[in-house]
């Protein structure tokens, strides 16, 4: 009887240590998917970063309508880039004051991923 409970005792802490180191290896392949994919989180930091400063190069150098589309109702032509990346901005009038409230939104997009930036004009 005590040589059973023995083997009993040895096949469950086995069994949870090797379910622990399953579930930690598997976290760790998860952590180093992530990591390895920096070149396109950057890539869309950027595109975001591209987007915003593009909205306000509209805003004071173009049309000084930071939310004016373009007049065809088309999407305006904005900057191209070389390495796949893309984004996107919205934008939205908040208040209805002298001076309106602007908040602008950019998501930077590459591969798999993205990355959004905001900024509030007051």
């Amino acid at each position: 009887m005590k040589g059973q409970v023995m083997l009993i005792t040895v096949l469950v802490l086995s069994g949870t240590i090797l379910g622990a180191t399953a579930i930690a290896g598997l976290l760790m392949v998860y952590q180093l998917r992530q990591s390895n994919d920096v070149i396109n989180s950057n890539k869309a930091i950027f595109a975001a970063d591209s987007g915003i400063e593009w909205r306000l190069y509209k805003f004071f150098k173009a049309d000084s309508q930071i939310c004016k589309e373009c007049p065809d109702g088309g999407v305006c032509p904005g900057p191209n880039f070389e390495n796949g990346a893309s984004f996107q901005t919205t934008c939205e009038l908040l208040g209805g004051g002298a001076v309106p409230t602007v908040k602008v939104k950019s998501t930077g997009t590459a591969g798999n991923n993205s990355r959004a930036f905001e900024i509030i004009l007051q």
